[in-house]
C-alpha cells in the first residue's frame, strides 16, 4: 500500500519516524507562510505541516490545496508543544512534516460540508450520500453497525447455530404488506416475490433438520415508510427446532448481553424481565412499554360508575371503561397545555380528555361536581394524588382506545416532564399476546403476529368457537419502548395449520395455493419449532443514539421511498418492458391523477373518512367555499416554502393568511418565502393553488397552523382545480404526521 500509517494512527511513540499517509483534505490553513492541512480518513485526522524553509517545492504544491483533494503524504512526525497540542484529537500530540505531496486526485467544492457540526438538508444528504457518508459520525454508525454484526455472527458460531441463505425471490405469499414483486422474462405473465422475511424458509428448514439456523437476512416490504421504516430492511433471523419460550428467552438475552458489551461496554443484567401482554397494555398503554419512568394507567371503572358523570357512566354502562392518569406536580398546566393534550389523545381515538387539578383548596375542575365526596375520595387515593398534581381521564366504550390514548398522553408527559434517564437501557419481553382479533372493518379475525404462530397448548380447544379469546406462544422484546424483536413458537402440525388458515378466512383452495408446500412438508415429520427475528437496523440506531435508521443504512431510500442518489424508482426502455410482456397503459391513464391516487391510497389504508368532490375549475379559497358548500374557515391553503433547509409545507385556513415571521421562529430559519410556479411543480407535482396539505407524500415536513386542526371539516384542492377532498381536520394530523403551531394571522 502507498501509507505506512492511518491518520488515526500516529502518537508520541511515533516521533523521527518517516511515515506516508493518505487521505482527503479536511481543511487547510495558512499561517504566516506555513501551510497547515488535516488529512483525514475513517480512522481519525492527523495534521501535517508544510514549511518553505523545509521545503520549497511541496510548501509551493500544497498552496493551491482544495477541501477533499485526495492526497498522499510523506514526511516525519515531530511533536507539536505543549502550547499547541489539540486534546480533541487522538493525534493531536504529533503532527508530519511535509517531505512530499502527491495529489492523486482534484476535488470540486462540494455541495455539503463534510463536517459533523454542519448538517446539511437530509435530502442533500441523500442525494449526495457517498460523501455524507465521509463524515466522521456517519462513518462511526457504519462501524458500530459492522461491530454488531459481527458479534452477532461469533455468538451465534458460538452457540452451534448454521448461518443458512434463503431464497431473495420465491413464490408471493403475503404477511401482512405488500410484496415487491418481479417479473419473470421467461414465464410470461407470472412474478417472483422479494421477501417480507424467511419465515416459510426458516420453517422448512427445521423440517430439513438443520436445527440451529440464523442468517443476517434482507427483507422487503412494500409499505409506508416512517423513520424506522425502508422497504428493503435487515433482520437478524433466528429459528431451532425442539425448544420452547424459555430457550429463546435465555439465548438471546445473552446475545444481547454480547452485543452491547462488545460494542458499548456496557453490561446489561440478565435475565430481561418479562411481562404479559394484558399487564403492558393495562399498565403502559403500549406492548412495547417504556418502563424508564414510573407514570401508569390506573383503571378507575368500578370506583366512578356509581356518580353523576354521564361521560363515564355512559361508557361504563356500554361495557366500556375509564382510565386514568396521574401527571405529578401538573396541576399548574395552562388550559391551552391541557388542550394539547386532549388533541393528542383525540388523534388515537378518545373523544375527550377530563381533568381535575389537586389545589390548595382541594380538587377543582369543571367535572367535580358530578362525584360525591366518598368518589372523590377514592380516585384520590388510586391514583396517589397529592396536591399540585394534575389527574387526566380517557373513557371509551372500545378498551383498546382508552389504553393505546392513555399511552401515548403517558409518553408526553414522559417527555415534557423529563421524566426519561435516556442513559437506561431497559429491555422487557413480552409475552401471551391474543393469537387473532376481529377486525370490524374486514369483518374477519387477522392474526396478531403471523398465521403460523402457535396457540397455547391450554387454549387449544378455543380455536373452534371462540379463538379471540386464544393466547398465543408470541413474544416480543422490547427495549426503552421501542420493539428491537419479535417471534413465536410455530404450529408444526398440518391439521392445526390448516384450522388456523380457516380461522383466518383462507379457504382451503386459497391455502394450498398460497403456502401447500409448507403443508406438504408437515406431513413428512416437521419437528417443534420456533424462533425470532431482530430488528438489525434498529437495534444499530439505537446503539447510535440515533432517532431513524437511515442513520445506519449506507444508501437508504427517503421518506418517499426513493433513492436521491441514483434516482430510483426510474423509468426503463420500451425493450425492456418488451421482453418482460408488460405494457404501460395502466401507468399512462393514471400518471394525470397520480398525485390524487397517492392520498385517496394513503387515506384508505389509514380507515379515515372523507369525501371527493368534482367541480369546475376553483383558483380562490372563496370560490372554493362556494362550489364546496363549505364556510371560508374550512378551506385549507397548502402552501410550499422555500428556506435554507430547503423546502417545507405550511398550511393556513382559508379565512386566513401566513405569517412569515411566526413561522420563522417555530422552525428556527433565517428566511421563509413562498416557492414560486416552477419550485411547486417540481416539488409536488402539481400546479399552483391546487397543491393538497400533504407535503408528506412529497418529502417534506408539514406544518399544520392550529386553527386548521380546530376545524371538524377540512377541505382542499386534491391535485388539481376541479377537485376536492373533505375530512376531518384532526385527521389530517394523523395521516400527514404534521407539526402543528399557530403561524396564521
Amino acid at each position: 500500500m502507498k501509507r505506512t500509517h492511518t491518520c488515526g494512527d500516529l502518537r508520541k511513540k511515533d516521533i523521527k519516524k518517516n511515515v506516508k499517509l493518505t487521505g482527503w483534505n479536511n481543511s487547510r490553513r495558512d499561517h504566516g507562510g506555513i501551510i497547515f492541512i488535516d488529512l483525514r480518513d475513517r480512522y481519525g485526522i492527523t495534521q501535517a505541516v508544510f514549511d518553505p524553509k523545509h521545503n520549497k517545492e511541496v510548501h509551493k504544491k500544497a498552496e493551491h490545496l482544495g477541501r477533499e483533494d485526495v492526497l498522499f503524504i510523506e514526511g516525519k512526525v515531530r511533536a507539536r508543544g505543549k502550547e499547541l497540542e489539540n486534546p480533541n484529537l487522538n493525534t493531536g500530540e504529533i503532527e508530519i512534516l511535509a517531505d512530499k505531496l502527491e495529489i492523486l486526485n482534484k476535488a470540486d467544492t462540494p455541495p455539503l460540508e463534510i463536517d459533523d457540526r454542519k448538517e446539511a438538508n437530509e435530502d442533500m444528504r441523500l442525494k449526495y450520500r457517498y460523501l455524507d457518508l465521509r463524515r466522521p459520525v456517519m462513518q462511526k454508525n457504519i462501524l458500530v453497525r459492522y461491530k454488531t454484526t459481527k458479534s452477532v455472527r461469533d455468538f451465534f458460531d458460538k452457540e452451534g447455530f448454521l448461518e443458512i441463505e434463503t431464497p431473495i425471490m420465491a413464490k408471493s405469499t403475503p404477511e401482512g404488506a405488500r410484496d415487491y414483486l418481479v417479473p419473470s422474462r421467461v414465464h410470461a405473465g407470472k412474478f417472483y416475490a422479494l421477501p417480507q422475511s424467511p419465515q416459510l424458509f426458516k420453517q422448512l428448514l427445521m423440517v430439513s433438520g438443520f436445527d440451529r439456523y440464523f442468517q443476517i437476512a434482507r427483507c422487503f416490504r412494500d409499505e409506508d415508510l416512517r423513520a424506522d421504516r425502508q422497504p428493503e430492511f435487515t433482520q437478524i433471523d433466528v429459528e431451532m427446532s425442539f425448544i420452547d419460550e424459555e430457550d429463546i428467552y435465555g439465548i438471546m438475552d445473552r446475545m444481547l448481553k454480547q452485543i452491547w458489551k462488545e460494542v458499548l461496554d456496557v453490561n446489561l443484567k440478565i435475565p430481561f424481565p418479562r411481562m404479559t401482554y394484558q399487564e403492558s397494555m393495562e399498565k403502559y398503554g403500549s406492548d412495547k412499554p417504556d418502563t424508564r419512568f414510573d407514570l401508569f394507567l390506573m383503571d378507575l371503572t368500578e370506583i366512578v360508575k356509581g356518580s353523576d358523570f354521564k361521560v363515564f357512566t355512559s361508557v361504563i354502562s356500554s361495557g366500556g371503561k375509564v382510565k386514568g392518569i396521574n401527571a405529578k406536580s401538573c396541576a399548574g398546566f395552562s388550559r391551552k397545555e391541557i388542550e394539547e393534550l386532549t388533541e393528542l389523545v383525540g388523534i388515537y381515538g378518545a373523544k375527550g380528555l377530563a381533568w381535575i387539578k389537586i389545589t390548595d383548596k382541594g380538587p377543582e375542575s369543571s367535572i367535580v361536581k358530578f362525584f360525591d365526596g366518598r368518589i372523590l375520595n377514592n380516585m384520590i387515593k388510586k391514583m396517589d394524588a397529592r396536591k399540585g398534581d394534575l389527574l387526566l381521564f380517557v373513557a371509551d366504550p372500545k378498551h383498546h382506545v382508552v389504553d393505546v390514548a392513555l399511552g401515548e398522553l403517558r409518553l408526553k408527559l414522559g417527555r415534557k416532564l423529563n421524566l426519561i434517564d435516556n442513559k437506561k437501557y431497559n429491555f422487557m419481553w413480552v409475552t401471551d399476546f391474543p393469537l387473532v382479533e376481529f377486525d370490524e372493518d374486514e369483518q374477519k379475525h387477522i392474526a396478531i403476529h403471523h398465521p403460523f404462530t402457535s396457540p397455547k397448548d391450554e387454549d387449544m380447544e378455543l380455536l373452534d368457537k371462540e379463538p379471540a379469546k386464544a393466547k398465543s406462544k408470541a413474544y416480543d422484546i422490547t427495549l426503552n419502548g421501542v420493539e428491537i424483536g419479535g417471534g413465536s413458537i410455530r404450529i408444526h402440525e398440518r391439521e392445526i395449520q390448516e384450522k388456523m388458515f380457516n380461522i383466518l378466512g383462507i379457504s382451503k383452495e386459497k391455502a394450498e395455493e398460497r403456502f401447500g408446500f409448507l403443508l406438504d412438508a408437515f406431513r413428512y415429520g416437521a419437528p417443534p419449532h420456533g424462533g425470532i427475528a431482530f430488528g438489525l437496523d434498529r437495534i444499530a440506531t439505537i446503539l447510535t443514539g440515533n432517532e431513524s435508521i437511515r442513520e445506519v443504512i449506507v444508501f437508504p431510500k427517503n421518506k418517499a421511498a426513493q433513492s436521491l442518489m441514483e434516482d430510483s424508482p426510474s423509468e426503463v426502455d420500451d425493450e425492456q418492458l418488451n421482453e418482460l410482456n408488460i405494457k404501460m397503459d395502466l401507468v399512462k391513464k393514471k400518471e394525470k391523477n397520480a398525485v390524487f391516487e397517492k392520498i385517496i391510497g394513503l387515506l384508505n389504508m389509514k380507515g379515515i373518512k372523507y369525501e371527493v368532490m368534482e367541480h369546475k375549475p376553483v383558483y380562490t379559497s372563496k370560490e372554493a367555499a362556494e362550489i364546496r358548500g363549505t364556510e371560508l374557515r374550512q378551506g385549507c391553503k397548502a402552501l410550499i416554502c422555500r428556506t435554507e433547509k430547503g423546502f417545507v409545507q405550511a398550511v393556513v385556513s382559508g379565512d386566513k393568511e401566513l405569517d412569515f415571521e411566526k413561522l420563522k421562529n417555530i422552525m428556527k430559519v433565517k428566511n421563509v418565502e413562498l416557492a414560486d410556479a416552477k419550485q411547486v411543480k417540481k416539488v409536488s407535482d402539481c400546479n399552483m393553488g391546487s397543491v393538497p396539505p400533504f407535503g408528506n407524500l412529497f418529502n417534506i415536513p408539514v406544518y399544520l397552523d392550529k386553527k386548521v386542526t380546530e376545524n371538524k371539516v377540512a377541505a382542499f384542492n386534491a391535485g388539481s382545480h376541479t377537485r376536492s377532498i373533505k375530512m376531518s381536520g384532526k385527521d389530517l394530523i394523523k395521516v400527514t404526521g404534521a407539526k402543528v403551531e399557530e403561524f396564521s394571522r
